[in-house]
């Protein structure tokens, strides 16, 4: 009998099944590495990175995004960015800032080549989370909704100044906290580059403490330098002392602006010390002089950027015309505010739907207030369509003259809204022109600490000024001098508040 047919035939079966084995094996292995069937607590079973030196054949081992034929990790800039990354880690290792053994985690990384760098220079347990996943470096996840339990990571970095982008860096850094473990370290590659904005940066934290602040060089051409933040994250003791400190602290309703702010103050314009024969000429030439804040340090790092303009009167008085075209904003997306108690103004604001209007007055309480508006010479002269309104306290009789309309409306404690609806992590400017409340409301900011909520204020000081009609007359509207104008003013600067001469 032939046994030679049998035998080639018992090959081919054998060939066969070990190809089959072969393949339920690779299978094996995407599902477990690619098909997110592993946890961060095992990291999957298969170590996806070797130690070997960085190179570019290690860079283009694992494709991060198949959607193009030439991946990330065989660009230049990969391969700068993981050498780069190894560097820094590296030295954080020998600073006792991070250890081959810790469970690490990289914030907001499109491609994952920080976490590559990790794994490169033996820190196995390294995960980066980002929007869209990246596997098998890069899980999907968000900044401000990281998908993990609390106290996860011994080791959670932010590189590439991603955390400047970032609309509302509160919520990220709360998560951040809430991921890390006590004592472990959080590492900011930041932009970050005067006082305003590291202190800015600082105050969003309430469970990290500073370790080391530096400046190294990056890799990218928009960020030559780099600031690297070290954090750590307190103990759950710590952590408890300090926010009993924090709310006994803010049980008392005074404040200090902080001492970076007042440092600011010195670089802003020089008051006008004689009072002008002309204001409405040397005021309004003043606008041209004025230093922005945004002009003179990095606004970065603050959870909100608002705007409240107090007796906004129409849109285009100031809102549209000045504050939209040119206060700078670094490119931030502010919330806007408009108070204002004359009602005419309220149409043309239901169509402005980046604007709340409040219709009510800016008042030290809360109250039922007289609403004047009176025509004076200097607004007829300018062929204004409508008189300035000013408030007047108690139950003034409700009538109407010739040159003058009382109304009824509602007043509103504003420094307790103030309180209310800013914080101090955020960035507040403040123009007002109140008719002369001026003198009631800042005392009452000062009163119940809401003046350290504002980051830079414009005030228009209403006083007995000489009027445009009438050479020599003064304007019998207002009681105050330019003198007691001029020393609100120097009260609020020496107390540390950004304070421009507004017209």
């Amino acid at each position: 009998m032939d046994l030679k047919p049998i035998s080639i035939r018992n090959v081919i079966v054998r060939t066969l099944l070990l190809g089959l084995f072969l393949l339920a094996l690779r299978f094996s292995y995407l599902v477990a590495i690619a098909g997110k069937s592993c946890s961060l607590s095992d990291f999957c079973f298969f170590d996806i990175s070797s130690p070997s030196s960085i190179s570019a054949a290690s860079f283009s081992a694992v494709p991060v995004d198949g959607s193009a034929p030439k991946t990330p990790r065989q660009s230049k800039e990969w391969i700068s960015a993981v050498r780069f990354y190894s560097s820094v880690f590296r030295d954080l290792i020998s600073d006792a800032f991070l250890s081959p053994r810790s469970k690490s985690l990289c914030v907001d990384t499109a491609s994952g080549d920080d976490v590559f760098a990790l794994r490169e220079i033996g820190v196995k347990n390294a995960l980066g989370i980002y929007r869209k996943a990246a596997l098998p470096l890069v899980k999907s996840g968000l900044p401000h909704r990281i998908p993990f339990g609390p106290d996860t990571f011994d080791f959670v970095f932010i590189g590439r100044g991603r955390f400047d982008e970032f609309p509302r860096p509160l919520d990220v850094v709360a998560e951040i906290e809430r991921v890390t473990k006590p004592r472990g370290h959080v590492v900011f590659h930041v932009k970050a580059n005067d006082s305003y904005s590291f202190n800015s940066f600082m105050e969003l934290f309430d469970k990290c403490v500073l370790l080391r602040m530096h400046d190294v060089d990056g890799f990218q051409n928009h960020m030559p330098r780099v600031r690297e933040i070290v954090l750590q994250k307190e103990s759950d003791v710590a952590i408890h002392r300090h926010l009993v400190r924090k709310d006994k602290g803010g049980a008392a309703r005074k404040c200090i602006v902080p001492e970076y702010k007042q440092k600011l103050v010195v670089h802003a314009e020089p008051l006008i010390e004689e009072e002008p024969l002309k204001p409405w000429i040397t005021l309004k030439r003043n606008l041209n002089n004025i230093k922005y804040l945004p002009s003179i340090v990095d606004i970065s790092f603050r959870n909100r950027y608002v705007y409240v303009d107090v007796g906004a009167r129409g849109y285009g008085s100031s809102i549209g015309s000045w504050f939209r075209k040119q206060y700078p904003k670094q490119n931030r997306t502010f919330q806007v505010y408009a108070i204002e108690a004359d009602k005419s103004f309220y149409p043309e604001y239901k169509i402005k739907k980046a604007v709340t209007l409040l219709p009510y007055a800016a008042w030290v309480k809360n109250e039922t207030l007289s609403f004047e508006i009176n025509r004076d010479p200097d607004s007829k002269l300018e062929g204004k369509g409508r008189g300035m309104g000013r408030i007047q306290p108690g139950q003034a009789a409700v009538g109407n003259g010739e040159d003058k309309e009382v109304v009824k409306i509602r007043g509103f404690d504003f420094a307790d809204w103030l309180k209310s609806t800013v914080s101090p992590v955020d960035y507040v400017v403040m123009k007002m022109d109140v008719e002369g409340t001026e003198f009631d409301l800042i005392p009452r900011l000062f009163e119940t600490g809401a003046i350290c909520l504002i980051d830079e204020m414009f005030l228009e000081c209403h006083y007995n000024r000489w009027q445009r009609c009438c050479p020599g007359q003064r304007s019998s509207k207002y009681d105050k001098t330019y003198g007691q104008c001029l020393e609100l003013f120097r009260s609020l600067r020496q107390s540390g508040v950004l304070v421009h001469q507004w017209w």
